[in-house]
């Protein structure tokens, strides 16, 4: 069975995708078997496979970048929501299910658990770690009932988490030690590092921003990213670079990964790995 890590944020927009993305692109290099998977993805950045099946661009880019062949179990359960039609349609498995919204989702949540834990489990059984992205905040507090996206999932699989916090828009010592304290007596200890993403400067001139962090979180801090600017197609973004299942990544990917890669300590993630939740 593969070990899972798990990229949670304090926000949406901290980095998570593209964390996960760098993070299957390292330990593919490194020489494991890897797969990315998120449980539940709401977006309208979308592809249909040549398997009929449709699975969000940002997974697919994932895939792409731990070398392995793009499928819907990576994200069994996608919300798509039209402006247009001012409704949200559930994928579940990359075929449509039905239609939602705010009040009846809730109700279908529970119901979609199996097909998480199939989906995940399966990939578990094929690989050796499996990074799971979860989605915005773990801690929107009057939305995490019955959560299947953020804290629920790590529970559900046992994984340890990386918080994430973007330190270009501001707010990070906030923003990191708010998510850690209002997250529950269960919650918490899944924690085990923090990701300060986006910095611009020089990282030494923040190394007491670091020990402040250790010190309000309880956890170390796995790595400082510096700012980078992207092209790829982007996850919230219709706006963003155009996804064609023809292009080649992996320049991007190599570049990415490297460029992370020298911001984390990987001996602590490969610690947290072998440890786990």
């Amino acid at each position: 069975m593969a070990k899972p890590i798990m990229i949670q944020g304090t926000s949406s927009g901290v980095g998570k995708t593209i964390l996960t993305l760098a993070l299957c692109r390292i330990f593919k290099k490194d020489g494991y078997a890897v797969a990315p998977f998120k449980s539940q993805n709401m977006t309208s950045n979308t592809t249909i496979l040549n398997t009929g099946e449709e699975v969000a661009i940002s997974q697919i880019l994932q895939a792409k970048a731990a070398g392995i062949e793009p499928e819907a179990i990576l994200n069994p359960i996608l919300l798509k929501y039209s402006r247009e039609k001012r409704e949200t349609q559930l994928v579940v498995n990359g075929k449509p299910r039905d239609i939602i919204n705010a009040y009846n989702f809730g109700e279908t949540k529970q119901s979609l658990v199996p097909e998480i834990k199939k989906a995940y489990d399966t990939l578990s059984s094929h690989y050796d770690i499996v990074v799971i992205e979860g989605a915005g905040s773990p801690v929107e507090l009057n939305l995490n009932k019955d959560d299947i996206v953020n804290m629920g999932i790590a529970r559900l699989m046992r994984a340890p988490v990386l918080l994430v916090a973007d330190i270009d828009r501001g707010g990070v010592f906030a923003s990191l030690y708010g998510t850690v304290v209002l997250l529950n007596e269960w919650e918490r200890p899944h924690i085990k590092a923090t990701i300060i993403n986006r910095f611009r400067g020089d990282v030494a001139y923040f190394e007491d921003g670091i020990a402040i962090i250790e010190e309000l979180t309880g956890v170390p801090v796995a790595g400082v990213v510096p700012y980078m600017q992207l092209s790829l197609p982007e996850e919230d973004s219709p706006g963003g670079a155009a996804y064609s299942p023809d292009d080649n990544y992996d320049e991007q990917f190599d570049i990415i990964a490297t460029h992370i890669k020298k911001s984390l300590n990987m001996d602590l993630i490969y610690k947290i790995l072998e440890t786990g939740a």
